[in-house]
């Protein structure tokens, strides 16, 4: 029932976030940090089925003007320091004790001191911006309990979508924070089986970015690799894209970029090609660690990279989780779905719940209506 932030699952003490897999649920081949995950589960109370539908009738009755909708950052948006102001509301020290047990490693000094190059990390990035981003909603919790209250809809770039889905219910801290090691390190994995990376892209409206891909994978062949793969990996904005693929092919677009009517041509600090064919040796490890872990219907609108559709039950989340290691993410489509409207009706206020301002700035560019009741949630704005 979703009558006051307490009420969230994921809002209770970390320690007590991860529900006890059933022994018919689990698998012989279950990882060596299942022991952890059982050591921080706890039983919780079942949840009232009839009351969550009256609620969720409610809400959707509300002035859109009075909603709110929650965009969660991913790989990319983190910086040292992150996290500094965060760890006096509550749960947040627990929530980063929880990510060591779990994590193997001291994520809150990482996340603070550093070194960048570590953080930077694939392996060490993904937790700590899922972690941040979940510690800077216990944040707007405290200082605008109604944002909370009043949230419909939520979606997550990339690995954010891990914590779109824990905050609306899906999943609990302990066992979504697991799944997003196991994901980090077989993206690492593939990562390091071929010199690969990520080439963020605006272009000319006359810019043809598939016919662009087409020629790197030329030009790649002509180098001897076989089966290149260049592809466009994110959806942004309007004639904004990010494209990802062989390092080689990346390399030519760079290099004809102007040729091939891109205005702006920036490499991401990446350590792979995320998003396309290049990561399909990391979606089985994720595969099985989503078969483990217990995955629900979310409580409110969640949208999915792969399509921007909401997700419709807990086997809709398990594949298309999976299914977005190796496509595109559609953010673009996703902001449309959620900011569709008839015209005259009110935007509801959009809170970027997680390090930087990466989602603001594409809303801005995809819809600037919805933009002017945009906020960022600052996780590094006071001292400890």
């Amino acid at each position: 029932m979703l009558t006051s932030a307490s009420s969230r699952v994921w809002l209770r003490a970390p320690l007590s976030l991860s529900r006890s897999l059933s022994s018919s649920q689990r698998r012989s081949s279950e990882p060596s940090h299942r022991p952890l995950l059982e050591a921080l589960a706890e039983p919780q109370p079942p949840g009232e089925e009839g009351e969550e539908e009256e609620e969720r009738t409610r809400r959707l009755r509300k002035d859109p003007g009075d909603r709110s909708v929650f965009l969660f950052p991913g790989q990319g948006s983190q910086f040292v320091g992150m996290g500094r102001g965060l760890f006096k509301y509550p749960n947040v020290k627990e929530m980063f004790a929880a990510a060591q047990k779990i994590l193997g490693y001291d994520l809150r000094t990482l996340c603070l001191q550093g070194p960048e190059d570590e953080l930077a990390r694939t392996v060490h990035c993904q937790p700590a911006v899922f972690v941040t981003s979940l510690a800077a909603v216990e944040r707007l919790s405290c200082e605008n309990p109604q944002a909370i209250e009043s949230c419909v809809g939520a979606a997550g770039f990339s690995v954010g979508e891990f914590a779109a889905l824990v905050f609306a219910g899906a999943m609990n801290f302990a066992e979504a924070l697991y799944a997003v090691k196991v994901r980090a390190e077989a993206m690492q994995k593939a990562s390091d089986m071929v010199p690969s990376g990520m080439l963020s892209v605006v272009g000319k409206r006359q810019a043809q970015y598939q016919s662009a891909c087409v020629q790197a994978k030329e030009h790649c062949k002509t180098l001897g690799i076989e089966a290149p793969v260049c592809s466009v990996a994110n959806f942004l904005f309007p004639d904004g894209r990010v494209i990802a693929g062989h390092q080689q092919a990346l390399d030519f677009l760079q290099k004809n970029s102007r040729r091939l009517q891109f205005t702006r041509v920036k490499p991401l600090p990446v350590s792979g090609a995320f998003h396309t064919e290049l990561m399909a040796s990391a979606t089985e490890p994720l595969r099985d660690v989503l078969r483990q872990v217990e995955v629900r219907r979310p409580e409110i609108n969640v949208y999915s990279n792969v399509d921007g559709k909401r997700y419709m039950s807990e086997g809709h989340v398990r594949r298309q989780l999976v299914k977005q290691l190796v496509s595109p993410v559609k953010w673009e489509q996703t902001l449309h779905q959620i900011y569709e409207r008839a015209q005259g009706e009110k935007f509801p206020h959009t809170y970027e719940v997680g390090p930087g301002k990466q989602l603001g700035a594409t809303l801005q560019r995809c819809n600037m209506k919805a933009f002017k009741t945009y906020t960022p949630v600052q996780v590094s704005t006071s001292e400890d």
